[in-house]
């Protein structure tokens, strides 16, 4: 695979996002206790998750349900992306491996290259964060050391640093930290185990407040349960659009696993 060739053109921001699974309530919880779901609600919530990337200028590409995973609609976990390249990845928990095949099926419709981790490699999209060149890597519980590795082989081309860090309090890395468009590194100080690890750290008062995904320009998509953290965005100079995805949060879910983004807008890649 030639991962040096020139990245797909893609026009406008996209997305790729999956459809929730009716077997959704029975998605795996790990660090929280499960809680009754409500289906009927998680599908109006995607329905506006959606309709907010929509409205602020993102294209989206559905990839075809998988009814039969209740974990599916957390698309990330399927694909880490950068610059045409799409890393496919094997989910640490082996009923998520189904996931994977249609949204590589996807990105290599838009024109992506593709590699895989392979066996005995385990790797999550939620545990990836970038942040310019350097790709964070949350080795916990779906991440394992030769998932690290392949991804560090696989974008070391792409001019990325591969970074580990050490994930004991929560599922992914993005389960804790995110990034501003700026590079700075949000998180919620008790589910990081080292902050030390971000050159650029700013803590935030509530766990949901640690999830943004970069809309563009100013603008922070964020969940609606965390309105201490979005007033102290906003006081950093940036506008939260706020949505209510209390469903999935209770599957572990946030605002960036709902979703894969393909382009983002100049100056926003971080996450």
């Amino acid at each position: 695979m030639d991962t040096a060739a020139a990245p797909p053109v893609l026009t406008v921001p996209t997305a790729l996002v999956r459809r929730p699974s009716p077997h959704l309530p029975e998605g795996l919880v790990t660090h929280i206790e499960r809680r009754p779901l409500d289906l009927d609600l998680a599908y109006a919530q995607w329905d506006g998750y959606v309709a907010a990337l929509v409205g602020h200028g993102w294209a989206v590409h559905e990839v075809p349900p998988a009814d039969d995973c209740p974990d599916s609609v957390f698309i990330e976990d399927t694909l880490v992306v950068r610059d045409g390249v799409a890393v496919v990845t094997r989910p640490g928990a082996t009923s998520r491996r189904p996931e994977t095949a249609a949204a590589a099926a996807a990105v290599a419709g838009l024109g992506y290259r593709s590699v895989e981790i392979a066996q005995p490699g385990t790797l999550d999209g939620g545990d990836v964060l970038q942040v310019g060149d350097t790709v964070y890597v949350g080795r916990g519980g779906r991440t394992n050391a030769d998932g690290v590795r392949q991804l560090r082989a696989a974008l070391a081309p792409l001019g990325a640093r591969v970074v580990a860090v050490p994930l004991t309090r929560v599922l992914h890395l993005k389960s804790a930290v995110t990034a501003l468009p700026d590079g700075t590194v949000i998180g919620y100080p008790p589910l990081v185990d080292d902050p030390g690890f971000f050159p650029h750290f700013v803590a935030v008062p509530e766990e949901s407040g640690a999830h943004v995904v970069k809309l563009g320009g100013d603008r922070l998509l964020m969940a609606a349960d965390c309105p201490a953290s979005a007033e102290l965005l906003a006081d950093l100079g940036y506008t939260p659009v706020c949505v209510d995805i209390s469903e999935f949060e209770k599957l572990e879910g946030c605002v960036t696993c709902l979703s894969v983004r393909l382009r983002e807008l100049p100056g926003t890649r971080a996450g």
